[in-house]
């Protein structure tokens, strides 16, 4: 099993969420976050103040698969979510050891 974190741009959501159901995902956890990379955050001008806006707005989707549909997560995506232009997110794939359902007590694979 792996857990997949994908952050990716607010407006491309219903996108991957699309891409994902597609291909069999049946869950995933969206949470609104903020961050910056080599996109750096820009400037913006309030009431005749410039400031610089250093975190900019993300969503970071995890999920957790069996390994064998990483790849395929992985090629959705990056189809999906990609606009060619800096800041379209990263994809990170980590080992997961245990999933436990609590509410049946289910194990690992069956968990998912």
């Amino acid at each position: 099993m792996k857990k997949v974190e994908v952050i990716i741009k607010p407006f491309k959501l219903d996108d991957v969420k699309e891409a994902l159901s597609s291909i069999g995902v049946q869950g995933m956890t969206v949470t609104e976050v903020k961050g910056f990379g080599r996109q750096k955050g820009h400037k913006e001008i309030y009431r005749g103040a410039e400031y610089l806006v250093d975190f900019l707005p993300k969503i970071k989707v995890e999920m957790v698969v069996v390994s064998d549909l990483v790849d395929r997560i992985i090629e959705k995506v990056v189809t999906a979510a990609r606009t060619g232009t800096i800041g379209d997110g990263k994809i990170f794939v980590t080992p997961v050891e245990t999933v436990v359902r609590i509410r049946t007590g289910e194990k690992d694979a069956d968990a998912i």
